[in-house]
């Protein structure tokens, strides 16, 4: 069959990194379209896919007012532009690979899953996680029966102090106003891979966090507004100069350091920390989305399973303890740990590595995946080979919401029905399903 046609709505790192993956697989997909206002990054990805110049927009309008001229999109603008998109190229007929969040609050995810829904088409959320080999072989552990019935899980995303800095700190998930909670942004991955390994989304959550290390309390008395100029620099472990210049000497011509600059020169670099964002010091910054937050969660039948966000580490792999009636499971992202209660034994399970968890290195597999699963289910016409649908997604969506109204009114929130009646937009008391 010809290869599916793809538009790619917002070439930023994880528009670029998506189609990245078609440029592996030319038989199977290719990019014929693109929207992004920044012309560097639009002439890139013209250049890389053979992008006809006609196709080559500022706007994504420009492309919708075309009508249907390809397979499909993969809509990776920024999170509080994600419904009009999705709304327009679902009403045209698209099949939709939809970067996360879906939306930052709940009517809008709702009007994600009831645009999908009501045009027929196939939407694809950007849950990564789900898609990598670690996840689906610890998937198969579970669902296998081996631990028996899972009573509790310990699930922990160690953030990374320079991630945070980067993002959440100086960059565009700064402030919830500007784009969503923390929880949202950057954890919804994992209350919906919790959701995904447990089987069935939580009933009820509570939550705790704040933003506690980075604010102008915490700012040294001789610090300046911006790194290159600050006399503290050489013992602050959050220097932009010492982060993105390392990067810069090393040859890292990456994310993040690709956030920050397009041309890869030390004057380029050092014009970007004198009056961009990233240079900014990390305790004068306009931000208040929180540094660390824990959720509980419970599951309907009575399992429960904890999640721990926190800045204060050095990036690394998710870390997850499942407990069971039979066995337990140990995972640190790369390897797992089975206990076995009735012969005692143990069995190290080590699914092959597909690159690091971060976005340069393709989320472990994660994003290759995603786009594998997207492409074969637009060609094939079967979305049961997507596993992050607009259903499984707004329920885990749902449990973010719930966890950051617990968090910030001090309350235990039970989750709302999800699809009663079968429309996204309705709400009734009936159980949450998956």
């Amino acid at each position: 069959m010809p290869p599916v046609s793809l538009l790619v709505i917002g070439a930023g790192d994880r528009g670029t990194g998506y189609a990245e993956w078609v440029l592996k697989h030319p038989d199977r997909a290719a990019v014929v379209g693109v929207a992004e206002p920044r012309g560097v990054r639009r002439d890139r990805i013209v250049a890389a896919h053979g992008i006809a110049r006609e196709n080559a927009v500022l706007d994504w309008k420009e492309l919708a007012a075309r009508g249907r001229f390809a397979d499909a999109v993969l809509i990776c603008t920024l999170d509080r532009a994600h419904v009009e998109p999705t709304e327009a190229f679902a009403a045209l007929g698209y099949h939709i690979l939809l970067e996360k969040p879906m939306a930052p609050d709940e009517e809008s995810c709702r009007r994600v899953v009831n645009a999908v829904e009501e045009a027929g088409v196939m939407l694809a959320v950007g849950h990564v996680l789900r898609y990598t080999p670690y996840t689906q072989a610890l998937k198969a552990v579970v669902d296998s029966g081996r631990l028996g019935d899972i009573v509790s899980v310990q699930h922990l995303e160690p953030v990374g102090f320079w991630h945070q800095a980067h993002s959440f700190v100086r960059g565009n998930w700064r402030r919830a106003d500007g784009s969503a909670s923390m929880l949202m942004a950057k954890s919804c991955h994992d209350l919906d891979w919790l959701q995904y390994i447990v089987g069935q989304p939580p009933e009820r959550v509570s939550s705790f966090g704040r933003l506690s290390h980075f604010t102008p309390a915490n700012r040294p008395a001789e610090a300046a507004d911006r790194c290159v100029e600050c006399p503290v620099a050489q013992r602050c472990p959050y220097s932009a100069a010492h982060f993105y210049g390392g990067m810069l000497d090393r040859g890292e011509h990456h994310w993040p350091l690709s956030v920050v600059v397009d041309d890869f020169t030390p004057q380029a670099l050092d014009r970007a920390l004198r009056t961009g964002p990233y240079g900014r010091c990390v305790y004068a910054c306009d931000n208040d989305v929180v540094d660390h937050q824990v959720v509980a969660m419970e599951f309907p039948g009575g399992a429960t399973a904890t999640f721990t966000m926190t800045a204060f580490n050095e990036a690394a792999h998710r870390k997850t303890r499942i407990f069971g009636t039979r066995g337990e499971l140990y995972g640190d992202g790369g390897t797992m740990r089975i206990h076995d209660f009735l012969t005692r034994g143990a069995e190290d399970i080590t699914p092959s590595r597909q690159g690091s968890m971060t976005a340069a290195g393709g989320h472990g597999g994660g994003d290759a995946g995603l786009m594998d699963a997207f492409v074969e289910a637009v060609a094939t016409g079967d979305p049961t080979r997507i596993t992050s649908g607009p259903r499984d997604s707004l329920a885990s969506h749902l449990a973010v919401l719930a966890a950051e109204r617990a968090r910030l009114n001090g309350t235990v929130e039970t989750l709302p029905a999800l699809f009663p009646h079968g429309h996204a937009s309705a709400r009734t008391d009936e159980p949450t399903v998956g």
